[in-house]
């Protein structure tokens, strides 16, 4: 049984004035007030609310001897109460006033009271202004304050802390806010708090709950709450949260720098303040890490600070700027990466009396560290920092650089399960920036070779003007297979070409390489467009058996490609052109005009078994040609039909130069951010003088011999070129007189005055020559290697109706036109 201080009972003596005449002691302990300051005061002074009917008369009679009633207390507070009414009565019988009982409010044994008294959770309870009416121990020591303290004070005088919370960025609502909202709107709320309690380092995290408690009429009486430490596993979520933030934040981009950027900034603000991520300088270029060990005892180590991230943004480093930076011989950084292993540096020892305090969720007991950690270092405070935490950044076995996870002005010590999940970050980041590193150096081979292999300049001809650009992908994507030509050919000619291979890396720039070659091997035979492209097929499908797995190798790529190879006649102005795939021209005249292509492209090489066809343009003097990949048109957001339109209005003719053209074609067409290599050629037709062509018809008698060496050298000295007259005359007279006995007629001789000077002499003969050496007493066989051996080229090109012999002049310098 309880004893009667566990559950004081008040007896007031009410008059039938309603006035108290008598206080018993058990009212003082009950209500706090004392006999001087009731007796003489009417009885409904001590209620909160209006008497209830009957009250005090018969209050609590009847069959239930219980009555409930709210009173209030001396210190502001009220009190649930049991109210009993007996009546007095006098000699006649007559009611001379009521003894009133009065006892608090409960159907529970004290030992309850007792039990919540002693709960392990905070528990507490308020009047609707938020005025403290109970607290038990627990809460006692969560406020660091006693419930004598506390008792009739408001809660935001109590704790003016909970006003605001402690993590404004996560929009957390104060915990005062919380208390006023459910005892306006009478309605229970659940919410975890994070705050750091008074005389502690560390910030808690509270499950709580808070509801009203209401009377029996329904009404708001009192706001309680309830919650318990539930630390140790929010701080395990925050880290997983971290961890999982990551997990989806670094290794984005196939960046060195960037990949840094992305670790630097990942655990600012929710576990550390300040994050610094520094490199070895060939990890930067892509290069391999230095091997063994990277320095020596006693020597500074000297990395480039790749990325540097704090709470403070203006202190931040710039976004791909790396900075110098040295570590002293001995100094932690210097320690780590020598040993591999990772340190957790204090500013001061946490706890008192020596003993390790309890951290965000973890008991931080020795036992928990690794060898050799902690280290309490004071020198660090002097950098404005409470703990250090220093990461050896490995991948696969080498060393790459460094990771320092520092905290700056808050009082939280590192725990063990902090120098985890720094070791977890750092370890997925180096995984990731020793994939960029390698992605780098392999994009950087490739982009070398692809640059190696396209032409270096175009060469000076007379037939056009051209100008060309080569974008790589943008970061992150591998080098294509896009590639362009010009080729010089007989007769002033010059071909165009532009192709893309399938696939990315160094097998598409390598393959774009052999096809490259391959082009300019048939170009030198003078085959035509369609022709070409045939034995270029043919090819392709050579070189896909050969990527077939033989053995214990793997396949290297994918093949195929697609190529537009078209050839300009300057003389006559004529386009002819045939495509494997490939989007076709543009061809704009002079006047902004877009001339159609009547041509439609044929398969990608490598299909083989389909024929291509090739088709001839007569185009204006100065008409603009753009030959492109489509990765200068292809656009996630728009069809090809749009971007090809976008690209002809970028096509301003009216710019003169079309190397600035180009610039700002490339400029209008690409994105910032490029998932494709694209390649521009850009070519203005030019047209031959008449003058400079001059042709005869010749009869197939040897007799017209003579008579084509005197055209030919009246021509040649009409154009101011005596010096070449003899080997003119020479050459003429040995390939007119071989095509009369070997060829058939028609025959016709061309001189053309180029940047060379070319003699041509064309029959309707299929057959080729051949260049042979004669023996001493043979008569003929002298002709080709005679001519041969005085020009400084020569050739043979079938065409539509016969066959073509050309040979070649170099002119001087001051006799070109």
């Amino acid at each position: 049984m309880a004893d009667k201080q566990d559950a004081p009972t008040a007896a007031v003596v009410v008059g039938p004035d309603g006035m108290v005449s008598g206080w018993s002691e058990g009212g003082r302990l009950l209500l706090g007030w004392t006999a001087e300051d009731t007796v003489g005061r009417p009885v409904t002074d001590l209620l909160v609310d209006p008497p209830p009917p009957g009250f005090p008369e018969g209050y609590g009679a009847g069959p239930d001897p219980t009555g409930f009633i709210l009173l209030r207390h001396r210190d502001g507070s009220t009190v649930d109460a049991v109210v009993t009414a007996h009546p007095l009565l006098g000699p006649d019988e007559r009611t001379l006033g009521h003894v009133v009982t009065i006892q608090r409010w409960g159907r529970r044994p004290v030992i309850a009271d007792r039990a919540f008294e002693q709960s392990p959770f905070a528990l507490g309870a308020y009047d609707p202004e938020l005025r403290f009416l109970w607290i038990n121990a627990s809460s006692g020591r969560v406020i660091a304050h006693s419930e004598e303290q506390v008792l009739g004070k408001k809660y935001r005088e109590v704790l003016p802390e909970f006003d605001r919370t402690l993590f404004p960025e996560r929009d957390d609502k104060p915990y005062a806010d919380a208390l006023a909202e459910v005892a306006r709107t009478g309605e229970p709320t659940r919410l975890i708090t994070v705050f750091r309690p008074r005389g502690s380092d560390y910030a808690n995290a509270w499950a709580t709950s808070i509801w009203p408690v209401r009377d029996a009429k329904g009404r708001v009486r009192a706001i309680a709450n309830w919650g318990f430490d539930m630390s140790a596993e929010y701080w395990a979520r925050q880290r997983l949260l971290i961890l999982n933030k990551a997990s989806g934040g670094i290794g984005r981009t196939l960046d060195v720098i960037g990949t840094a950027q992305e670790l630097a900034m990942t655990p600012v603000p929710g576990f550390v303040d300040l994050v610094s991520v520094d490199l070895f300088d060939e990890v930067l270029r892509g290069e391999e890490p230095p091997s063994g060990s990277p320095f020596g005892p006693g020597e500074t180590i000297r990395l480039s600070r790749a990325a540097e991230h704090s709470t403070k943004v203006d202190a931040d480093q710039a976004p791909g700027v790396t900075t110098p930076v040295t570590h002293a011989p001995g100094s932690v950084a210097a320690r780590c990466m020598a040993a591999g292993r990772s340190t957790v540096e204090l500013a001061a020892e946490p706890g008192q009396g020596g003993e390790w305090a309890f951290g965000p969720g973890l008991a931080a007991d020795p036992a928990h560290w690794p060898p050799g950690n902690p280290v309490i270092d004071e020198s660090i405070a002097a950098d404005g920092l409470t703990g250090r935490i220093t990461v050896p950044l490995r991948a696969r076995g080498a060393l790459l650089g460094v990771v320092a996870f520092s905290r700056v002005d808050r009082p939280e010590a590192f725990t063990a399960d902090d120098l985890i999940l720094a070791e977890e970050l750092t370890a997925k980041a180096a995984v990731a920036i020793d994939n960029a590193r390698r992605y780098s150096r392999e994009r950087t081979t490739a982009l070398t070779l692809q640059r190696t292999l396209l032409p270096q300049g175009l060469p000076n001809q007379e037939a056009v003007e051209v100008a060309s650009r080569y974008l790589p992908g943008g970061t992150g994507t591998e080098v294509g297979g896009d590639w362009f030509d010009v080729i010089p050919l007989s007769g002033a000619r010059v071909a165009l070409v532009v192709g893309d291979v399938v696939g990315h890396g160094l097998h598409a720039s390598a393959s774009m390489g052999r096809l490259r070659t391959a082009v300019r091997t048939l170009a030198d035979v003078d085959l035509p467009p369609d022709e070409l492209l045939t034995h270029l097929d043919d090819l392709v499908l050579h070189l896909a058996s050969d990527l077939q797995p033989t053995g214990h190798f793997q396949p290297t790529g994918e093949s195929g490609a697609t190529c537009l190879y078209t050839v300009y006649d300057p003389v006559s102005r004529h386009l002819t052109l045939a495509s494997a795939g490939h989007p076709l021209p543009l061809v704009i005249s002079q006047d902004g005009t877009r001339t159609p292509v009547p041509v439609h492209p044929g398969p990608p090489l490598g299909i083989g078994g389909l024929p291509f066809e090739a088709t001839e343009l007569e185009l204006p003097e100065g008409s603009l040609l753009a030959l492109y990949t489509d990765g200068l048109v292809e656009s996630r957001e728009r069809d090809v039909d749009q971007r090809t339109a976008e690209l002809q209005r970028a096509l301003n003719h009216s710019t003169a130069s079309l190397e600035t053209l180009c610039d700002t074609v490339m400029d209008a067409m690409l994105p910032p951010r490029r998932t494709d290599d694209a390649a521009l050629l850009l070519v203005r037709t030019l047209a031959l003088d008449p003058h400079h062509v001059a042709d005869w018809d010749v009869e197939p008698d040897t007799a017209q011999v003579p008579r084509a060496r005197k055209l030919a050298v009246d021509q040649v000295d009409a154009w101011g070129l005596e010096e070449a007259a003899f080997v003119t005359e020479l050459v003429v007279s040995e390939l007119v007189t071989n095509a009369i006995r070997y060829g058939e007629p028609p025959i016709r001789l061309r001189l053309i005055r180029d940047t060379s000077l070319i003699c041509e002499v064309s029959d309707a003969s299929n057959t080729t020559p051949h260049l042979r050496r004669a023996r001493a007493f043979d008569e003929g066989g002298r002709g080709l290697l005679l001519v041969a051996q005085l020009t400084h080229g020569w050739g043979t090109r079938h065409t539509t109706n016969g066959k073509t012999i050309w040979c070649t002049q170099p002119l001087p310098q001051s006799e070109r036109h």
